[in-house]
């Protein structure tokens, strides 16, 4: 049985996240009101709970469900088995997060009165977004 890690993040958005989280490959994202439990590789019911879930059966052989758990403050802790942290790694949730970063812009931007004046993609996968507000 794998042991779970929690991994704090800076995420609040829920609809950004799933955006990110389909960005990096995962299209099949449970979203919850209320906490539900994650599985294990065996099928077997864990303790964890969470609201935006991601299945095992997408995200691989002998693996255990990826949670992200709304805490208090309002941001996402993702939730990880061991196993699993050997691919969706550190790595792996700067990915999401960057991602993330860029549909949250994307969201709030237009309801604080900027546009997007320029959006680019970097070599290194960077995206680079100029904003700006006419006063």
């Amino acid at each position: 049985m794998s042991h779970f890690t929690a991994i704090k993040t800076q995420i609040k958005d829920a609809a950004a996240l799933v955006k990110a989280l389909a960005d990096v490959g995962f299209k099949q994202v449970e979203v919850h009101e209320t906490a539900q439990h994650l599985y294990g590789f065996q099928g077997d019911v864990r303790a964890q709970t969470a609201e935006i879930i991601i299945r095992r059966k997408y995200v691989g052989n002998a693996s255990n469900d990826i949670g992200f758990q709304q805490q208090a403050d309002g941001t996402f802790e993702a939730i990880v088995s061991e196993y699993d942290r050997r691919k969706y790694s550190q790595l792996w949730l700067n990915q999401v997060t960057q991602r993330y970063g860029y549909y949250a812009l994307m969201a709030t931007a237009p309801a604080q009165g900027f546009t997007v004046e320029e959006e680019e993609v970097l070599a290194d996968g960077t995206i680079r977004v100029v904003v700006g507000r006419w006063t």
